[in-house]
């Protein structure tokens, strides 16, 4: 059993969705033929079922590095050989507005977990087959995906320290969400392949308190739109 996601291992696929919002996790298990739950356990709640004939676990994760990482580990640990997330992030650059879609190919790891991970300088990167799926699904549903570099963090609203959204907006960083780096690096060292598709609700250098408004219909349809991007690539 694995011991916080409550997952008997021999109930796991091997390709696995994860993603923040356990509302979310079930959306996305409403797809599958057959969905069933698995398990819930504080933020980590999981369904099986098979996409097109695969079988697909489905996992929620929660908000952040540390626990989704645990996610990650016990997911590595039961068996897991892909995962992708699907997520949202928030744009730093003006033509990805709001219910885009961004594929990520690495992290810029400004988060605390990874560091007690891995050595600085240790790269988060994306899977290159992951990414080469997810794009070839993204054009086959003829849905434009942004591929570059996002940022992983640990800050949601700021502080009096302020983060330096400016020097990465302009090194050409294209989004900002909190959890890719985690488990990238995690998919590195523990041999799963990962990857990570992104709807973006917001601008991440905005005032968040006062003008982040991710629930509408935009943001929703782009939320659908890569769940099923995700899960076709997985067939490959």
């Amino acid at each position: 059993m694995l011991t916080n996601l409550k997952i008997n291992p021999e109930e796991l696929a091997k390709r696995i969705i994860v993603c923040g919002d356990p509302k979310r996790a079930k959306q996305i298990a409403s797809l599958l033929e057959e969905s069933q739950p698995l398990a819930e356990n504080r933020e980590y709640h999981s369904y099986k079922g098979s996409w097109k004939g695969v079988e697909v676990t489905v996992v929620s994760h929660g908000v952040g590095s540390p626990g989704a990482a645990v996610c990650f580990e016990e997911l590595a640990k039961g068996g897991a050989e892909v995962m992708i997330r699907v997520g949202t992030a928030g744009s730093y650059q003006k033509d990805i507005q709001p219910g885009s879609l961004v594929i990520s190919t690495a992290a810029v790891r400004t988060d605390g977990l990874t560091r007690q991970l891995v050595p600085e300088g240790f790269p988060a990167i994306a899977n290159r087959h992951v990414v080469d799926q997810l794009v070839k699904a993204s054009e086959h549903h003829k849905q434009e995906a942004h591929e570059g570099l996002t940022l992983t963090l640990d800050v949601f609203y700021s502080g009096v320290i302020e983060f330096p959204h400016a020097i990465y907006k302009n090194a050409g960083v294209l989004a900002v969400e909190m959890e890719n780096a985690a488990l990238f690096t995690i998919g590195a060292i523990r041999g799963v392949k990962t990857g990570a598709i992104l709807a973006i609700d917001g601008f991440a250098d905005a005032d968040l308190r006062n003008d982040y408004h991710p629930h509408t219909d935009l943001v929703a349809k782009a939320i659908e739109q890569e769940a099923i991007i995700a899960l076709d690539a997985l067939l490959s």
